[in-house]
């Protein structure tokens, strides 16, 4: 191989490894020394140098500083051999240090690639020179790549393996939504618009809060789009997963208000000492603020910080109730005491029992005695309490189940001697109770796949005593 050849080539494997040309030299230089001392047998390591013009190619291999004859028949086959090895394995580290540093700068960023194959859950994806893959925790439920599709993905982490690097990619991770939110909305690329904070179940929902430093741009009417096309765009890419944009505000109580949308809140109590919000519903609002399999006040938690607790309006006075008739029996505890307690969020004996004596004392102005006198009642109180939640939970259970299997019986034709009011009532119960509120499936979302939290989402009415007894008459075949 003459110089000119050898050169091109070098300029060659630089180009397509992204590898600088300089250290391709380099390490042809070093391949040729280990070469010689292989020859000659010697450990001298400066008994021999070797120089390549970075112009023309031509070597020049220096033996205690005098010029040696570099023809083929002079080195043999093994110190041959001993170039190509070194040369190769120079090569490879040359390239692999390219490939971490390269990526290394690319963590946090989105990038697209070719999806391979799965190899035991976990997606393989070809980056241009170099393979990365999306564990199956990192990736979104239930999606599926085929040999040769685009994958859109986050550099999640890039790691040295010591023989190769690793380079593993996310669609599953909250940054993902970030990434495209700055991808799609110039706005929140260019920091008018800053992403406060976010909370994401990966195929199902993702809640985000955005505000805007420019009092001209609305932060969430911007990041919808017209018509919602730029949001329409990211749920497309997520393939279909729910997006709530909810807009920030420092107070938590107005931030956890937008954050349980579209559910309308009646009351927030915060207790800073727990890091709880106890929010109060309308019963018709329930469901739809605790939202499918509960996954509405999770993320809505996750995204406030706050532990959120959903109560209706009666579970909220009876706890309040409770924890007055307990407190009172103190004495030098009054309903004034009782009133600044739950000024502070503890609305129940369960709240008492876990903020401790020592905060007793300061909020109340207590001595140390009467501080554990309560937090003991409240201790013992909570214990009737729960043991009276469980048994009407278990009574519940039963009766949903009995109801339930009414309804089936009926529907299947074997409703007996039963009457017509009686079977629909059964109908309608099941009905009723099949989706309690912890799982409730009603949930206020648009159209595009996107809710924004500032508005009011459709829902849909509840069906009336009218519309009720037609359902029942239709499925009983219309005989009464």
């Amino acid at each position: 191989m003459n110089s000119g050849e050898m050169m091109r080539i070098l300029d060659s494997i630089a180009r397509d490894r992204n590898i600088d040309r300089e250290l391709l030299i380099e390490d042809l230089e070093q391949a040729m020394v280990s070469a010689m001392r292989k020859h000659y047998q010697t450990l001298d390591q400066e008994e021999f140098v070797c120089t390549i013009d970075r112009l023309n190619g031509e070597m020049e291999v220096l033996r205690h500083g005098e010029p040696m004859d570099l023809s083929p028949e002079g080195l043999g086959r093994i110190a041959a051999q001993t170039f190509k090895q070194v040369m190769i394995q120079r090569f490879r580290d040359d390239e692999r240090q390219s490939t971490l540093d390269e990526f290394s700068k690319l963590v946090g960023t989105i990038v697209t690639g070719t999806a391979q194959r799965y190899d035991h859950g976990a997606l393989i994806v070809q980056l241009e020179r170099t393979e990365a893959v999306m564990l199956r925790s990192e990736q979104i439920p239930g999606e599926q790549f085929a040999p040769g599709d685009r994958v859109r993905a986050l550099i999640l982490d890039v790691k040295d393996m010591g023989s190769q690097v690793k380079i593993y990619l996310s669609r599953g991770h909250p940054d993902f939504i970030r990434r495209l939110f700055e991808v799609e909305v110039p706005e929140v690329s260019e920091r008018i618009i800053e992403v406060k904070a976010m909370a994401r179940e990966a195929g199902f929902r993702t809640k985000i809060a955005v505000s805007s430093i420019d009092s001209k741009v609305d932060a969430v009417g911007a990041c919808v789009g017209v018509r919602g096309s730029r949001i329409k765009n990211i749920v497309d890419e997520l393939n279909g997963e729910k997006i709530d944009i909810v807009r920030w505000n420092e107070s938590s109580q107005i931030l956890i208000q937008n954050a349980l949308k579209p559910a309308e809140v009646n009351e927030i109590s915060l207790c800073f000492e727990l890091g709880r919000a106890t929010v109060v519903v309308r019963d018709d609002q329930l469901s739809l603020a605790i939202g499918k399999r509960g996954q509405n006040v999770r993320l809505a938690a996750r995204l406030t910080g706050w532990d959120v607790d959903i109560l209706t309006p009666e579970e909220f006075t009876k706890g309040l109730e409770i924890m007055s008739e307990t407190l009172t029996q103190v004495e030098g505890v009054d309903e004034e005491k009782v009133d600044r307690l739950a000024a502070l969020g503890m609305i129940s004996v369960f709240d008492i029992e876990e903020i401790g004596a020592e905060v007793l004392e300061t909020e109340l102005e207590i001595d140390e005695e009467r501080a554990e006198r309560i937090v003991l009642l409240a201790s013992e109180k909570a214990k009737v309490v729960a043991e009276q939640q469980e048994k009407d939970k278990a009574e519940a259970e039963v009766r949903r189940a009995a109801e339930r299997e009414a309804a089936e019986r009926l529907l299947a034709g074997e409703g007996g001697d039963m009457d017509a009011d009686t079977a629909a009532a059964a109908i309608l119960s099941a009905g009723s109770v099949a989706a309690p509120p912890a799982q409730a499936n009603t949930e206020g979302e648009e159209s595009d796949g996107a809710s924004d939290g500032d508005s009011t989402a459709e829902t849909k009415p509840a069906p009336t005593s009218a519309e009720e007894e037609a359902r029942a008459a239709d499925i009983l075949g219309g005989g009464e």
